[in-house]
C-alpha cells in the first residue's frame, strides 16, 4: 500500500513540483492551496502532512497546533514549509515535527519525507 502524503502550500508551482516528485518516488499525494482541506480531512489519515506557514486566510502554525492537539491527528508528522527566518522557534511554539525552509533542494525534502514516513509506518491508531 502505498503512503499517502498530503501537501498544503497556497503556491500552485511549489504543489505541482512537489507533488511531481513525490509522486516519482511512490507516494500517493492530496494537494490543496488552502488550510480549508483540514476542516473535512477523516480516516484513513495521511502518513505525512506538508504544510506550508503563510496560507492564505490561515497561519500553518494554528493549524498544526490544532492538528497536535486532537486525539486523532497528533500521532500525524508534519512538517511545516516557510521562508520564515525563525524556525527554532516556531517548532517549539506549534509542536511541529520539522521544518523545511524554501526554498528548498528536492533532495533534502525527499529525505525528510522518507524519514518521517518511515516512522509513521510503525504507528497504527485505532479509529
Amino acid at each position: 500500500m502505498k503512503k499517502r502524503i498530503v501537501v498544503v502550500d497556497d503556491q500552485v508551482a511549489i504543489l505541482e513540483v512537489v507533488q511531481l516528485a513525490l509522486e516519482m518516488e511512490g507516494y500517493e499525494v492530496e494537494t490543496s492551496q488552502t488550510g480549508s482541506y483540514f476542516q473535512h480531512m477523516h480516516p484513513p489519515f495521511p502518513d505525512l502532512i506538508l504544510l506550508d506557514i503563510f496560507l492564505e486566510g490561515e497561519d500553518g502554525r494554528e493549524i498544526c497546533n490544532r492538528l497536535k492537539a486532537d486525539e486523532q491527528t497528533k500521532h500525524i508528522p508534519v512538517v511545516l514549509l516557510s521562508a520564515h527566518a525563525n524556525s527554532e522557534q516556531t517548532m517549539r511554539d506549534c509542536h511541529t515535527d520539522d521544518f523545511l525552509a524554501k526554498p528548498f533542494h528536492l533532495d533534502a525534502l525527499l529525505r525528510l519525507v522518507e524519514q518521517y514516513v518511515n516512522r509513521s509506518s510503525t504507528y497504527h491508531p485505532q479509529y
